[in-house]
């Protein structure tokens, strides 16, 4: 496992500058708001990003970390920031939920107030169960729900770990009694003891356990296989059609004017293409898009249709916040 003095290190090659560039660029330092607390797989990737584009840009990316309400406290404080780019939102699929999950509770518009800048990475999913389970690949899987009452666990109501699940059921007609926790690590320690089926957690955390023996690794839930889990088969081989990934995008608030938009997301292209970058974000389990899918009108088109994936999803499976 690598510190984080390690994984920022070995970053600062430069970009290229322009002066036209420059002019875009905020004239304050830059603020990147993950709303997670600091140490987390989301933070650690923010800041080999930050520290990337601080080692070349005119203003140095700072991260702040505004953890709390589901994600809620972070967003909300972007959604309201100044609209010249020196505050950004570094948020994951959980941007994608807030409206369908909290309705009219909610204090911003996660459409409306925000204007995608860049997709920095997409993150899979692994599906694990116990080492004593008699499931070993994805028909086993589907069979052995079908086959009796089972449970499954996740770090909570409208998560990742929660929503890939009931998309699988969507899609095969299978059943599993959804078990929330407080976070995925409590779901874990109930799995290795047997006490419920499976666990879908993201790569970044889970192909640990799956790695060391811990927990048997059955699929990755990406269009592709993961990088970290190369042996693994995606459930798209067993089920067409099924992607439930994580992902980390920036995002501006709305009203930010376009050129500096178009600015930053440059930047963060050019900063994702370094490839001491990229082996970084590989060994978290990130996969980089390539270079045609960091544009501007490409985020906005992936968080649109991630927004009408799950927001249809959780309305026909009816799920609630916590």
């Amino acid at each position: 496992m690598l510190d984080r003095r390690t994984l920022l290190g070995s970053l600062a090659l430069p970009l290229c500058v322009t002066p036209a560039f420059a002019q875009t660029w905020p004239d304050r330092p830059v603020r990147l708001v993950v709303p997670y607390a600091a140490g987390g797989p989301t933070d650690t990737v923010a800041r080999l990003l930050a520290e990337r584009l601080s080692a070349s840009l005119p203003q140095r990316v700072v991260v702040e970390n505004r953890a709390g309400g589901g994600a809620l406290i972070g967003t909300e404080a972007v959604a309201r920031a100044p609209k010249d780019g020196s505050t950004l939102l570094f948020t994951t699929v959980v941007h994608a939920v807030h409206r369908a999950l909290h309705g009219p509770r909610l204090t911003f518009d996660p459409a409306a107030d925000f204007a995608p800048v860049a997709l920095v990475g997409v993150v899979p999913q692994v599906i694990m169960v116990p080492p004593a389970s008699p499931v070993r690949d994805m028909p086993g899987l589907l069979d052995y729900l079908r086959s009796g009452p089972r449970a499954y666990g996740s770090s909570g109501a409208g998560g990742s770990s929660h929503l890939g699940v009931e998309l699988l059921k969507s899609l095969t007609g299978v059943q599993a009694e959804h078990i929330p926790y407080r976070g995925t690590a409590p779901a874990v320690v109930d799995l290795i003891a047997g006490r419920i089926a499976l666990v879908m957690d993201s790569v970044a955390t889970g192909a640990a356990q799956v790695r060391g023996g811990t927990l048997r690794g059955i699929a990755t839930t990406g269009p592709r296989r993961s990088s970290a889990l190369p042996d693994l088969p995606t459930v798209a081989e067993t089920v067409p059609g099924f992607a439930a990934t994580t992902w980390n995008a920036v995002l501006a608030p709305s009203g930010t004017p376009d050129a500096t938009i178009d600015a930053i997301s440059a930047a963060i292209s050019a900063a994702l293409a370094d490839t001491a970058l990229q082996a970084r974000l590989v060994e978290l389990g990130v996969e980089v898009p390539p270079a045609p899918e960091r544009t501007v009108e490409a985020a906005r088109r992936f968080v649109a249709a991630e927004t009408a994936k799950w927001e249809k999803l959780i309305a026909d499976a009816g799920i609630r916040a916590d």
